[in-house]
């Protein structure tokens, strides 16, 4: 389904996660694009600040303070936002970055995967029986992370609860093409780029960071082409490079290499030597 289409018919555009970075950079481009929006946030201050920022921008513009990893409460925004109008777009968007490692804090790997995971599940099981019920098309932007790609080591449960995410919308993508349903899915995902999470321990953006608004500009160049995979290079790192690097970690398995061997000492050169031929 083309995303001109999607936006030739409008209607109603829903983003978790709406009240800072790339949520609502992405609230601002697709209001832009004449859709109205549904924002949802768990943090009510700054959501009524970044509504108040869009209206003003002429958007129109409706907040639910909602926390993703409650079910009940995704199904309560699902339930106000198709009283406002049929929903277009549903970006899943909401998560969150804690400190984790494999064999201890079991308290962050439950929250990371209640937000980061069961918050895109909950989204999907809320709005997409509804969005297909509709008929119109439609678009579902799930949001991952290179970290749920090559899965670099230092935090194991964002790593994971972002492999999840992945694996979901290919799952996700498959299921509706093979319904027939006029529903397109993508997964967005970003590079090094300055959003809050980031900003909480960087006060100034590093010059090799994108800002929000350039990774937005990014995925919607993608999605208008049609792509799922949309993986954001940044001021560091270039398309190549990526491709390079999620070639090397799908090699670790098909050439039987140590667990994540891209930072294996033994292979720190045959890495370098691949990722720049």
């Amino acid at each position: 389904m083309a995303w001109r289409e999607i936006t030739s018919n409008g209607g109603l555009a829903v983003i978790t996660g709406g009240a800072s970075g790339v949520g609502l950079a992405a609230a601002s481009h697709l209001a832009a694009q004449g859709f109205s929006l549904l924002l949802a946030d768990r943090n009510a201050a700054p959501l009524e600040t970044a509504a108040k920022d869009l209206q003003a921008q002429g958007a129109t513009v409706e907040t639910e303070v909602t926390d993703v990893s409650d079910a009940d409460a995704v199904a309560a925004l699902a339930d106000r936002a198709f009283t406002l109008g049929p929903v277009a777009v549903l970006m899943n968007n909401a998560g969150i970055g804690i400190g984790s490692s494999c064999w201890d804090k079991p308290e962050a790997w439950r929250e990371t995967f209640d937000v980061n995971f069961f918050g895109v599940v909950n989204g999907v099981q809320s709005f997409v029986p509804r969005m297909i019920e509709n008929g119109r098309p439609a678009a579902v932007i799930n949001t991952g992370s290179k970290q749920g790609i090559t899965t670099p080591p230092g935090n194991p449960a964002y790593n994971a609860s972002k492999a999840a995410v992945k694996v979901l919308t290919e799952q996700l993508a498959h299921e509706l093409r093979e319904a027939g349903a006029p529903i397109d899915v993508h997964l967005f995902v970003p590079g090094f780029t300055y959003t809050g999470m980031i900003a909480a321990v960087m006060p100034e953006k590093p010059d090799g960071a994108w800002s929000s608004e350039d990774c937005v500009d990014y995925l919607f160049s993608r999605v208008s082409q049609g792509d799922f995979y949309v993986l954001c290079p940044d001021n560091m790192v270039t398309e190549a490079i990526d491709a390079r690097r999620v070639l090397w970690s799908a090699g670790d398995i098909a050439e039987n290499r140590p667990a994540l061997s891209r930072w294996h000492p033994d292979w720190a050169e045959a890495f370098s030597a691949f990722e720049k031929a």
